[in-house]
């Protein structure tokens, strides 16, 4: 039987995993701290050790590290209800095997024990150090699936295809994927194809010698040449005429090349990120792209999703964007009510993050007020329907009780109500920026009332 830890403060969470593992015929132990796992490992050794990161005491990840220098072999699943970027990066850089945010499905969090356990499914991931700062935030499942890929490829030069619809931050994930990469030290040039017109388009990739064209008094490096030893992002792709992919093919496949009106080879070291918001497979099949370039540059697919098919990131967006409009425009910072978030949350935004970063200019310009009410929301945003809003989350609700009950766990009421609790509390008290008199009145609550539930709920 292979053994698995399970590590983690929450007994309700290690209860749940250890039913299921222990129902796949895997040898479960778990433990409530990383000091007692830490202590255990002096005597035994697990075959996959799943660890939160956030506990009292020694943190998952600082575990994760501790057992990745001493025993490399042994996979480690951190599990999180962090999730953004820097805490899926963090993850692989302790040497974690897989990032599971919370709340996971069941299935797959046996799954990746499987996984684990497969012969090399534990081969560990050097360290890498990760100081830039991070631009790209979500808690959305479709959005975890984008930091596990740029967790994953953190160590690769292999190229990427970033597919989504404009606004969605292509550019953003590519800037993340060079970052985050053993070329991060080197450039990143960006080029919208799109942007140039064609008969430009070939200088602007490959340079010029002086002379080569009227107006080239000069000789020009091209973007290829500006990126070598690091990363060259071509955003809209699929607008390249077929004679420049026939070209840049060729380039990929040799690495060298020669400037426009040139007699001299040009060889570069170039990573090659590509984007686009168009249906590349199909563009194949109509022969308007080439098959070979796309299978060249498609060796890794990121899909980015649309900003309404991860609307609980609106309001989390919302406070970054208006927090950096506010400062752009050196004033205080607009609030959005919750009918305002609402309603925000209900529109489908067709112009997707971007949209969204604008509209919160234009708040912080024009609402007459700090507290940003539906009536201070632009027409646009004015049209969408808040039916559906809360028929996700009590839908997200009964399933979770179902599955509860399902796995035989007992005392499910006082569970979910102290997690709703603590999460009421949470998002009240960051409303507020940790004011608890004002958090409290929100809450309907008295400040005892609020300091005791915070005591209780060991959020102190």
């Amino acid at each position: 039987m292979h053994k698995v830890w399970i590590v983690d403060d929450d007994s309700s969470i290690r209860w749940v995993l250890a039913r299921a593992l222990r129902a796949e015929g895997f040898d479960v132990s778990d433990f409530e701290d990383a000091e007692s796992a830490l202590t255990s490992l002096e005597t035994d050794l697990p075959e996959v050790l799943m660890t939160d990161i956030r506990m009292p005491g020694m943190s998952g990840l600082e575990l994760a590290k501790i057992l990745h220098e001493k025993h490399s072999e042994i996979p480690v699943i951190v599990m999180t209800a962090h999730t953004d970027l820097d805490s899926a990066l963090a993850s692989y850089e302790s040497g974690a095997f897989e990032y599971l945010p919370k709340p996971f499905d069941l299935d797959e969090a046996v799954r990746l024990v499987h996984r684990a356990v497969e012969p090399k499914g534990g081969e560990a991931r050097q360290e890498e150090e990760f100081d830039d700062e991070v631009e790209i935030i979500g808690e959305a499942p479709a959005m975890q699936e984008v930091f596990r890929a740029i967790g994953r490829l953190a160590k690769s030069n292999i190229n990427v295809m970033v597919c989504g619809q404009s606004g969605t931050g292509k550019e953003l994930v590519a800037n993340a994927l060079h970052h985050h990469s053993p070329r991060a030290s080197n450039p990143f040039v960006a080029i919208n194809i799109a942007a140039i017109p064609a008969e430009l388009l070939e200088s602007e990739l490959f340079g010029h010698e002086k002379g080569a064209f009227t107006g080239a008094q000069a000789q020009r490096k091209g973007r290829f040449e500006q990126a070598d030893g690091g990363t060259l992002f071509l955003d809209e792709i699929g607008e390249m005429s077929a004679d420049l992919q026939t070209r840049l093919l060729r380039v990929l496949s040799d690495r060298r090349f020669y400037r426009v009106g040139g007699r001299d080879l040009v060889s570069v070291d170039v990573r090659v990120l590509a984007a686009t918001n168009r249906d590349l497979e199909k563009q194949v099949e109509q022969g308007h792209f080439r098959e070979d370039l796309y299978h060249r540059l498609n060796v890794i697919r990121i899909d980015i999703p649309s900003l309404r098919e991860r609307a609980e990131d609106v309001p989390l967006l919302a406070k970054r964007f208006l927090r950096t409009s506010a400062e752009e425009l050196q004033v205080e910072m607009k609030v959005l009510s919750e009918d305002a978030l609402v309603k925000m949350m209900a529109y489908d935004w067709p112009g997707n993050v971007r949209q969204l970063e604008n509209i919160c200019r234009w708040i912080t310009v024009m609402a007459p007020a700090n507290m940003v009410s539906v009536e201070d929301l632009p027409k646009e945003v004015l049209g969408a329907s808040v039916e559906a809003v809360p028929q996700d989350w009590e839908a997200a609700l009964s399933k979770l009780v179902r599955q509860k009950l399902n796995m035989g766990q007992q005392d499910v009421l006082d569970d979910l109500l102290k997690r709703f609790e603590a999460i009421m509390l949470k998002v009240a008290l960051d409303h507020t920026s940790g004011h608890r008199q004002n958090a409290a009145k929100l809450l309907g609550w008295g400040r005892n009332t609020l300091t005791r539930k915070l005591k209780d709920l060991d959020l102190e």
